[in-house]
């Protein structure tokens, strides 16, 4: 049974998706989840706030289905260039179907979008509002769902590798080149299988 809190911010992502953030009001957010003004209020303080835990949430679920992408690429056998690519697929797939996500990895955020909170603001430990910070947490998500492959220099290499071949596949989100998704995680792929095999 989904909370109050998940059911508001369901009310509020299908509600930004046929307006503008600017124009949602928080007593239809309350009456499409079915609770009182007063419970939206208690869950979030603000319009802000519950804006905030908006991008919070699906840049979370993003992250997280990064993570799953390159598990379920490694069961299925792929190497670590491999389970990158499968990253970089999940990361250009989503941000085309996500517009929150697609503010949050490029940092263009425009009146139809709530923002995510100040840095200064943001829990500890919670996610970060700059997009170069992102492109860091979910360089991090992606090895983790590797678990723990043997690569050649170890962790700080297949790091770097990683990052360099997800900060490519993120050019492709600030700037869409019209090619296919199997062609630019190809690209993403030969990257990291390079800097992998050039490890000492």
């Amino acid at each position: 049974m989904p909370t109050a809190r998940e059911t508001l911010l369901e009310a509020a992502h299908a509600a930004v998706g046929t307006q503008p953030w600017t124009g949602v009001r928080m007593v239809d957010v309350a009456a499409a989840a079915g609770v009182s003004r007063q419970t939206l209020y208690n869950e979030f303080g603000s319009k802000e706030g519950l804006g905030a835990a908006l991008v919070s949430r699906l840049v979370e679920d993003f992250l997280d289905g990064a993570a799953r992408a390159v598990a379920e690429a490694g069961r299925k056998g792929a190497d670590p260039a491999a389970c990158c690519a499968a990253a970089a697929a999940w990361m250009l797939r989503t941000a085309r179907e996500e517009p929150i996500v697609h503010a949050a990895l490029t940092g263009c955020w425009g009146a139809r979008m709530p923002l995510p909170a100040p840095a200064r603001h943001a829990p500890a430990g919670g996610l970060p509002g700059e997009p170069g910070a992102l492109a860091v947490v979910l360089r991090n998500r992606a090895v983790s769902g590797l678990g723990s492959p043997a690569a050649p220099g170890g962790q700080p290499v297949l790091e770097r590798a990683y990052e360099a071949g997800l900060r490519i596949a993120l050019s492709y989100v600030v700037a869409e080149s019209g090619d296919p998704d199997d062609e630019t995680c190809g690209r993403v792929d030969e990257v990291v299988r390079a800097l992998l095999e050039s490890a000492p």
